[in-house]
């Protein structure tokens, strides 16, 4: 569902799955709504300040496709959100993801140059890792509704892309 997230490091949702994986309970519906939701307007905001601060043509076209995909799914899971009547639930996880980006951004915004595009891109690939790990381990299997599952589970496809994306452009920044 409204996944995908991406300036925000990768220990970030390791950590908030080793949180969920330790916990007693694992997440609802809604709390999964909000992480998903949360991650995707994170990576939203991280694909914006790429496109502003890096030069690097291939950096910018590939942090374009993640803001319109993330726009996207994350539109996709309003819509769903609304037609289930589910209010997302904020949680300890969607608050550390947030927390994580901020700092995240912040060490970013401090670079230029190929010391910023490499950053960047080495952040989306092992945030998209991440992502893609709590996905198949901790929100798909915790998903009770069919819809949520699917909408989650065309997210892990898209985002599978996306990391074989990063990871193609993070060869070629030098």
């Amino acid at each position: 569902m409204f996944v995908r997230l991406s300036a925000v490091i990768a220990a970030a949702c390791l950590v908030s799955s080793a949180a969920f994986a330790q916990g007693a309970a694992k997440p609802t519906d809604p709390q999964i709504a909000h992480i998903a939701y949360t991650a995707g307007a994170i990576d939203v905001t991280a694909s914006k300040q790429a496109i502003s601060k890096s030069k690097n043509k291939e950096v910018v076209a590939f942090a374009k496709d993640m803001q319109r995909d993330h726009e996207a799914v994350n539109k996709q899971a309003l819509d769903l959100v609304k037609k289930l009547k589910v209010t997302p639930e904020d949680n300890d996880t969607s608050r550390s993801l947030s927390k994580q980006a901020a700092t995240k951004q912040t060490e970013l915004a401090k670079l230029s140059g190929a010391a910023y595009d490499k950053a960047y891109i080495a952040n989306e690939v092992a945030y998209h890792k991440a992502v893609n790990g709590a996905l198949e381990t901790l929100l798909i299997p915790s998903a009770n509704n069919a819809e949520l599952k699917s909408l989650l589970e065309t997210g892990l496809k898209i985002f599978q892309g996306h990391l074989q994306h990063a990871e193609h452009v993070a060869a070629t920044v030098k």
